[in-house]
C-alpha cells in the first residue's frame, strides 16, 4: 500500500517518524512543511493543501497527524468520488487515537486505522454505521476481497437495509456457515446481496459483487485496434457467461509489450497487463491447440491458453479466435470468507 504521512509540529513529526517504522509491509513517504522536513529530512512542502491533489492521485492513502479540522481543510478542495479518493485517516499527535474520516470503506481507511492503532497501541474510531453496529459492511468488504460493486446506490440502499432487518445473500461460490450480522442465507426477497462472476438478479434489487478472478489471455495480429480487441474478449466472456468486470488482468507474451491495442484494453478494465516471454509459456503443461505458424512466427504454438495459465488459475475457456484475436480465460482461485 502507498501512504503518505503528513505532520505540521514537531510532535507530530515525531510521530511520523514512529510510524513509517512500524508500517514496514507498506510503501511510507512522511510529508511536512519545510522547518519540520528539513529537520527531519521528509519531503518539503511550501504548502501541503497546494499539494493535496497531487499526494491524492498518487497515493493509496493519507495519514494526517494534526487536528481532525485540519485535515479537513487540507483535503477538502480535492475530494471528488468514494470510487477514487484514497482512505484519509487521522492520528492526534499523542498517538492516542486513529480516525478514519474519509473513503472508510471502498478506499480501506476503517480496516488500516484498525492496523496502524493496534501499531500504536491506540484506539480506532470508527464511525460508519454498519461497523458501529457490528453488521456486514459489503462496500469494505468488496474492497478488501479484491471484488467490484455493481451500483454504489444499491450498495447504499443495502447497507441502510442491514440497519433496519437481515439482507438476503447467496452465491455462486460456497457459503460459510456462519454469516456476519445483518445477512441470511436466502435466494429470495426484496434486496439482497449476490457473490459471484455470473451476471445474476435473483432479488428484486440485486447488489452484485464481482470477484475479479478471470484471467484474459490474449493474442492479436499487429496494431490490431483496442475496440477490436475488447469486443473478442466481451465475447469469449458472454460465452462464458462471466461479467466484464470480474477480469483481474490480461496476459500476452513478450514481443506484444508495446502492443497499443493491448496496453489500451487494460487500461480501459483498469486492470494490470503481464507480458510473458516464449520460454515460460512453452513451460506451462497442459493440451493446448498449437500453431504451426504462431510458433515460427514468435517462437511457441499457442499465446492465448498459455499466457491464460500461466497468469494464474485453470483454463476453464479454451482458445476463440475472430478478426485477427485470439482469447482464452482462466479463473483464478478465489472463496468467500467473512
Amino acid at each position: 500500500m502507498k501512504i503518505s504521512v503528513i505532520c505540521f509540529s514537531n510532535s507530530g513529526a515525531v510521530l511520523s517518524k514512529k510510524l513509517s517504522e512500524l508500517l514496514t509491509d507498506d510503501e511510507i513517504k512522511i510529508h511536512s512543511v519545510n522547518k519540520y522536513a528539513d529537520k527531519y529530512g521528509f519531503v518539503s512542502h511550501e504548502s501541503i493543501k497546494k499539494d493535496m491533489n497531487t499526494l491524492f492521485t498518487e497515493n493509496d492513502a493519507l495519514v494526517f497527524v494534526c487536528a481532525c479540522g485540519i485535515a479537513v481543510r487540507e483535503i477538502a478542495d480535492s475530494i471528488k468520488s468514494k470510487q477514487t479518493d484514497p482512505a484519509v485517516i487521522v492520528i492526534d499527535d499523542k498517538g492516542r487515537y486513529v480516525i478514519p474520516i474519509l473513503s472508510g470503506h471502498i478506499g480501506g481507511a476503517n480496516s488500516l486505522s484498525k492496523r496502524i492503532a493496534s501499531l500504536l497501541d491506540a484506539t480506532a474510531i470508527i464511525t460508519t454505521a454498519t461497523d458501529s453496529h457490528g453488521l456486514f459492511s459489503c462496500d469494505g468488504w468488496a474492497s478488501e476481497h479484491n471484488c467490484v460493486i455493481s451500483s454504489l446506490k444499491v450498495a447504499k440502499e443495502i447497507s441502510a437495509a442491514i440497519l433496519e432487518t437481515d439482507v438476503s445473500v447467496s452465491s455462486e461460490y460456497e457459503l460459510p456457515a456462519d454469516l456476519p450480522g445483518g445477512l441470511v442465507n436466502r435466494d429470495n426477497g426484496e434486496i439482497g446481496i449476490y457473490i459471484g462472476i455470473k451476471p445474476c438478479s435473483p432479488y428484486s434489487i440485486t447488489l452484485n459483487l464481482i470477484p475479479r478472478v478471470i484471467n484474459v489471455g490474449v493474442g492479436c495480429r499487429r496494431d490490431t485496434p483496442k475496440e477490436t480487441i475488447l469486443s473478442v474478449i466481451k465475447e469469449a466472456m458472454d460465452l462464458y457467461n462471466a461479467d466484464m468486470r470480474s477480469v483481474k488482468q490480461i496476459a500476452s507474451i513478450d514481443v506484444k509489450k508495446d502492443e497499443t491495442g493491448i496496453l489500451e484494453c487494460a487500461k480501459e478494465l483498469n486492470v494490470p497487463v503481464a507480458f510473458f516471454s516464449a520460454e515460460q509459456l512453452n513451460s506451462v503443461k497442459g493440451d493446448f491447440e498449437e500453431s504451426e505458424f504462431v510458433k515460427n512466427t514468435v517462437g511457441t504454438g499457442n499465446v492465448c491458453e498459455r499466457s491464460a495459465v500461466l497468469a494464474g488459475g485453470e483454463l476453464v475457456f479454451g482458445k476463440y479466435s475472430k478478426n485477427g484475436v485470439t482469447v482464452a480465460l482462466s479463473k483464478a482461485n478465489w472463496r468467500i470468507e467473512f
